[in-house]
């Protein structure tokens, strides 16, 4: 298909899974060399939209167990980046090409990101693993902190 006759989510998608089995590297974003959950972002991004907005400063693999309370770093990085989800998650069915948030824990920020593929699945770079699709299971979506579009290209 024309690229340019590709909506914006199916790119999301397709760049997305492009980056299928590419190993887990900490802070890492090289399709086929490594990444991790943000660094999938972040090449989804630029494979898509262009240059990224932000550099991404170092953090450590439990950066989200340090930050200070009330901090949520992801969480606001994608507010100001991305198009805000508004409907709320108990009822949101995910599209492909959203932007997933998810906290481990009530008390702690968003940690971890993924992108859908649909309202069943996701793509994401999980520690100790490639980037795959999985299943959006029940235990994916107890966690589920926030979701948000990807802005229209430039």
């Amino acid at each position: 298909m024309d690229e340019d006759a590709s909506s914006l989510p199916e790119r999301i998608v397709a760049e997305a899974r492009a980056w299928a089995g590419t190993p887990y590297r900490h802070q890492a974003s090289l399709k086929g060399v490594g990444c991790d959950c943000l660094g999938l972002l972040r090449g989804v991004w630029r494979g898509v939209l262009g240059p990224e907005p932000e550099k991404a400063p170092p953090y450590a693999a439990s950066w989200a167990e340090s930050v200070l309370a009330g901090s949520d770093p992801l969480l606001d990085a994608a507010r100001r980046h991305l198009v805000s989800i508004a409907e709320p998650l108990t009822a949101y069915r995910p599209h492909a090409g959203d932007l997933l948030l998810f906290a481990f824990r009530a008390h702690l920020p968003a940690k971890h990101c993924a992108i859908a593929t649909g309202p069943e699945a996701m793509i994401h770079a999980h520690d100790g693993a490639s980037v795959t699709e999985v299943a959006l299971t029940p235990w994916w979506r107890r966690h589920l902190a926030h979701a948000f579009r990807f802005p229209d290209p430039p």
